[in-house]
């Protein structure tokens, strides 16, 4: 198949559930800064517990217009049967920022005493923090030429996955260190 004539625009809202909205709003506005900017109210008929539950939908902005959204169910049942499994750290959403945006994030997270760590990928750098609920965001920041990095990894990004899917898993990212 041939790539689509129009690549999606941009995201829209990328969704979670959490158990409690205030320590998200907190966390999400309060100590990272993003505005919480929708808070739908509704009500739908649940199919997983075959009954009608309520939810709380809420969204914190990205600058391109896209957000975070975060379900709250008033159904303690549909709220086991649908929060996150305990992921793992490669389980993720990370989101670009400017340098003084990375400064400014670690910066609060450092007076909020909240636990993060950074990495160096070589292709961007990177902060690494959980919310309330446990989903791990990242925020990150290119290097100074990292449209070099993208150029070349554009160009042969078939024939590294083949490669890599042939058994040959040697690693192409030279620009960080490796154990």
């Amino acid at each position: 198949m041939s790539p689509l004539p129009e690549l999606p625009l941009r995201l829209h809202h990328n969704a979670f559930v959490v158990r409690d909205h205030e320590a998200n709003r907190k966390f999400f506005e309060d100590v990272l800064g993003m505005p919480l900017v929708a808070t739908w109210c509704e009500r739908l008929f649940a199919k997983e517990v075959q009954r009608e539950v309520s939810y709380c939908h809420t969204f914190f902005g990205l600058a391109d217009g896209s957000a975070l959204a975060f379900f709250q169910f008033a159904d303690a049942e549909m709220y086991e049967r649908s929060k996150a499994a305990q992921a793992s750290r490669f389980q993720h959403i990370a989101l670009k920022v400017s340098q003084r945006t990375f400064d400014e994030i670690d910066r609060r997270l450092d007076v909020a005493k909240i636990a993060r760590s950074q990495t160096d990928h070589g292709y961007c750098h990177s902060l690494y923090v959980n919310s309330p609920d446990g989903l791990r965001v990242e925020f990150t920041v290119d290097p100074a030429d990292v449209e070099r990095i993208n150029a070349l990894r554009r160009a042969d990004a078939h024939a590294e996955l083949k490669r890599w899917l042939g058994g040959d898993h040697a690693v192409n990212n030279l620009d960080r260190a490796h154990a």
